[in-house]
This record gives C-alpha cells, sequence and structure tokens, in this order.
C-alpha cells in the first residue's frame, strides 16, 4: 500500500485542529511543534485543506486556523482527497486496457489488490476525524 508523508501528516494536522479545537483558532507553529511536522510542509497542506474548504483562516494577533465544518462531517478521505493523496494497492490503472505492468492482460493477483484496495479506501471513507480524536 502506498501513503506518503502527505496524507499522513494531513490527517495529523487535521486532528490536532479538532482536539484543540476550543482554544480558538490554532497557529501552524503550534502544531508543527505538538506533531514535529516542518511548518513549511505545514503551510503547503493548509493551502490545499482550506481550497477543500476543510479549514478556514482566521487573520489577527489571535489568529490562526480552524476547522470549517465539524469533525464529524470530515472523512478521512476528505483530507486525503484535499492534499492529492491517493491511497492505492495497485501498480496499475484500474481503467487500463494494457493491464498491469503494460502488458496485454492483468497479472494474476490483479483482483486481490483490487479487492484490498476497495476495502482501503471504503475504510477510509467511513472513519471521521471525530472518531480519531475520541480514541
Amino acid at each position: 500500500m502506498k501513503l506518503t508523508n502527505r496524507g499522513r501528516y494531513a490527517v495529523m494536522a487535521m486532528a490536532d485542529l479538532a482536539l484543540f479545537k476550543d482554544s480558538g483558532p490554532i497557529n501552524l507553529t503550534d502544531i508543527s511543534l505538538r506533531q514535529n511536522i516542518s511548518l513549511a510542509y505545514l503551510e503547503q497542506l493548509f493551502i490545499h485543506l482550506k481550497e477543500n474548504k476543510l479549514v478556514k483562516s482566521i487573520r489577527g494577533v489571535k489568529g490562526g486556523y480552524a476547522l470549517e465544518k465539524p469533525a464529524s462531517e470530515i472523512r478521512l478521505s476528505n483530507i486525503f482527497h484535499a492534499v492529492n493523496e491517493e491511497v492505492k494497492t495497485l501498480n496499475c490503472k484500474k481503467e487500463s486496457k494494457k493491464g498491469c505492468n503494460n502488458k496485454s492482460i492483468k497479472c494474476i493477483t490483479h483482483n486481490l489488490w483490487d479487492k484490498l484496495d476497495t476495502h482501503i479506501n471504503g475504510f477510509f471513507e467511513n472513519v471521521k476525524l471525530e472518531e480519531i480524536v475520541k480514541r
């Protein structure tokens, strides 16, 4: 399975926002220190999270970021999508006519990985940010 730091860090940062939501807007520096994620990397991630309306920025001395909607309405799949993270177990494209590894047929284990891919992405579709914070 392929899941990059981009996806992991985005979920960690969003969980941090959800956990500290009652403290008001959260500064990216605070998230950086608590989660041990580079501030520059967080800034890049939050551009995408904001564009996808998962977070909002609040200006001012006590400004920072807050969740755009309740954590109970944000799915992990929404976060992955926002930061262009694709969780996949297949090397080939499902819709490709070339099959696996640019051969004319699909590999012998294609259906196994395809089912796993469906299961994993279904899991991320069903897990909400609120559930992560409660654990």
